[in-house]
């Protein structure tokens, strides 16, 4: 028959007085420190908020139309008027363009895309070819940039079918137009640094660009595939 013997474990974090004089007398490390959970803090009750202009500035345009009838917004006069203009600029910039993707044109369609492009909308055109790395690079990165940028219009299109026998030497070429005026170009890839990246060509663009979310212009990129 096999010996049994039983095992006494302490609770953890307690210390037997044995223990005390070993560690008194170095024959012990210092015993770990109890655990103890910080203590329990309730939330912010959203109703206890004060109900002010910075509270209004945190409320979706749907909770905005649901205070309506708000009883605390009703007495006040500064309030509710600070509401109704919430959400008139909320609807303001919903009717912002939004495109969201890079749109191919064809050189038909330059004059009216970028000459006759509306008032205070930015033009920035990618001369492009198919075979070249450089300018899938670059399109790759305006790719990218369509999605971050909604209210940007991103356009490609054959860069001899923008501009007859363009070198193919200068490809990518990037040209950025404001109110029908060239603002500023970009000739090959090594314009953007020595690696293109989407981030690289914001630091670019934006001395020529107030990009948004900044200001509520319209940013367009057009890219000559």
């Amino acid at each position: 028959m096999g010996d049994y013997h039983f095992v006494y474990k302490d609770v953890e974090g307690a210390s037997t007085q044995w223990d005390d004089i070993q560690r008194k007398l170095g024959n012990l490390p210092p015993k770990a420190p109890v655990f103890k959970p910080d203590p329990f803090t309730p939330g912010e009750d959203e109703g206890s908020k004060s109900k002010d202009k910075d509270w209004i500035d945190e409320k979706t345009q749907d909770e905005l139309d649901d205070l309506e009838d708000d009883p605390d917004l009703n007495d006040d006069r500064f309030l509710q008027e600070y509401r109704k203009k919430r959400m008139a600029e909320m609807r303001e910039v919903a009717k912002v363009v939004r495109f969201g993707s890079v749109i191919p044109i064809s050189g038909s369609d330059f004059v009216r895309e970028v000459s006759q492009a509306p008032e205070d909308i930015w033009v920035v055109v990618l001369l492009y070819k198919d075979g070249y790395s450089g300018c899938q690079i670059l399109l790759q990165c305006l790719d990218e940039l369509a999605t971050k940028y909604p209210v940007t219009k991103f356009v490609k299109i054959i860069s001899t079918d923008c501009i007859p026998n363009y070198p193919d030497c200068n490809l990518p070429t990037v040209l950025v137009y404001h109110n029908g005026a060239l603002k500023s170009n970009y000739v090959g890839l090594h314009s953007f640094g020595r690696r293109c990246t989407p981030e690289g060509m914001i630091l670019f663009l934006i001395a020529v660009i107030p990009l948004l979310p900044q200001s509520f212009s319209f940013f367009f990129f057009f890219c000559m595939i």
